[in-house]
């Protein structure tokens, strides 16, 4: 089962000298611009959304999982690399473009009260972010080249920092995530989007778009964004993470009882997550929906923990959904709906099964995830220049323009 939550920091650094490649000259504000990239992957069964990146002199591309609940962009790296996954590429050979621990990237990382071990500024600038699932990524920290085409007819190549991974985890080895590394696209200033915006490239706007069907795209950038129709909700002042702070649910219409949601954005997640008592809730209060209603359990289908079976096999989504009711997350002035189709999967087996996960069991405590099932078909943004998160009804399937 893909099971990937929002990142918990535990940041690190140890020993050597580095190098650097001179910057790109910095653009102003007018003249920054937007980008945008195809994605490729799907909720089920592929488990996660990938964005072709090329990277390196020369370019190279890679697949690179996008996070918004986390910073720190990472690619396996042939360093050598001590413990890897399988990946779709060969892997990054890292240029000697090390960073040290006095870099603005290294400090930010671990900032006041953060674990590090670097012993003189001059030392390389080691990491090591462990996710929520339990797995991990352990590296150094380089810079490498990103050649980058803007919709304003500019072409750049800056040189971003990020992880060069010589020793992976990863929990659940029967679905290993086939991509080279993660994209972190969330709040820090070790970010892509964060390092993009200090260079006056663009500013700090990332939007995904996730297609039911598959694939959609990714938006670096406030171009091309909806004109119209875009719910917005501030971002929680202090927050490390895409949060919107606390919702009450409501199922069918009807208030769910299930109040003060404290809720996250997080484009890493396969599934949503709600904290086990919420969990619970909202399960009972399907079951006793379901009643009378044909659907038993499928305790012997394992693709997610609660699973359903009809008379008949089903055979999409379409045919299941009229079963279950809308859920609405309410906060104080707008809401995020959430239809049957955006919590549901259908199964190789035709069975039906809840989307939404317990996250006390990975560790999440009360904090409740909206991840990429729940954002299937909306256009969602993340303006870190505003501080606000927004979302759209939108075709994902097709986009104004592509790198």
């Amino acid at each position: 089962m893909y099971i990937k939550a929002f990142i918990l920091y535990h940041l690190s650094w140890i020993a050597s000298a580095a190098a650097y490649h001179r910057q790109p000259q910095m653009m102003n504000e007018k003249q920054s611009s937007s980008v945008i990239f195809p994605l490729s992957g799907n909720v089920y069964p592929e488990g996660y959304y990938y964005v072709t990146i090329n990277i390196g002199r020369p370019p190279k591309p890679y697949f690179l999982d996008i996070d918004t609940g986390s910073d720190l962009t990472w690619l396996q790296c042939d360093a050598p690399c001590k413990k890897c996954t399988p990946a779709p590429h060969n892997l990054y050979k890292p240029n000697r473009n090390l960073i040290t621990c006095q870099d603005p990237i290294c400090t930010s990382l671990h900032g006041p009260g953060k674990h590090h071990t670097c012993q003189t500024p001059e030392e390389q600038c080691d990491y090591e972010v462990e996710y929520a699932d339990h797995g991990s990524s352990l590296g150094v920290l380089v810079k490498d080249s990103f050649p980058l085409k803007f919709s304003n007819g500019s072409a750049v190549a800056p040189l971003l920092a990020f992880g060069c991974g010589y020793d992976q985890e990863v929990i659940d080895a029967s679905h290993v995530p086939y991509t080279d590394g993660v994209l972190g696209l969330g709040i820090g200033k070790s970010s892509i989007l964060a390092q993009l915006r200090d260079m006056g490239l663009t500013r700090n706007v990332v939007g995904h778009c996730l297609s039911r069907q598959g694939g959609g795209y990714l938006l670096f950038g406030d171009g091309f964004l909806p004109t119209s129709g875009i719910v917005w909700a501030p971002i929680m002042s202090q927050s490390k993470y895409y949060s919107l702070g606390s919702a009450d649910l409501w199922l069918g219409g009807q208030a769910a009882n299930i109040k003060g949601l404290q809720i996250v954005f997080d484009s890493g997640s396969t599934y949503s997550y709600f904290s086990s008592q919420a969990y619970n809730y909202l399960v009972s209060l399907m079951r006793d929906n379901l009643n009378g209603n044909q659907l038993k359990d499928a305790v012997e289908d394992r693709s997610l923990p609660i699973c359903w079976k009809g008379a008949e096999p089903f055979k999409s989504i379409r045919d299941a959904v009229g079963y279950f009711k809308p859920l609405v997350l309410s906060f104080k002035n707008v809401e995020f709906q959430v239809q049957p189709e955006a919590y549901l999967i259908v199964t190789v087996h035709g069975n039906v099964c809840l989307g939404i996960l317990d996250g006390g069991e990975v560790g999440l405590g009360n904090l409740n995830v909206i991840g990429d099932i729940s954002m299937q078909d909306k256009m969602v943004i993340y303006d870190n220049e505003r501080q606000q998160i927004g979302w759209a009804p939108s075709n994902c399937n097709s986009h104004p323009k592509s790198q």
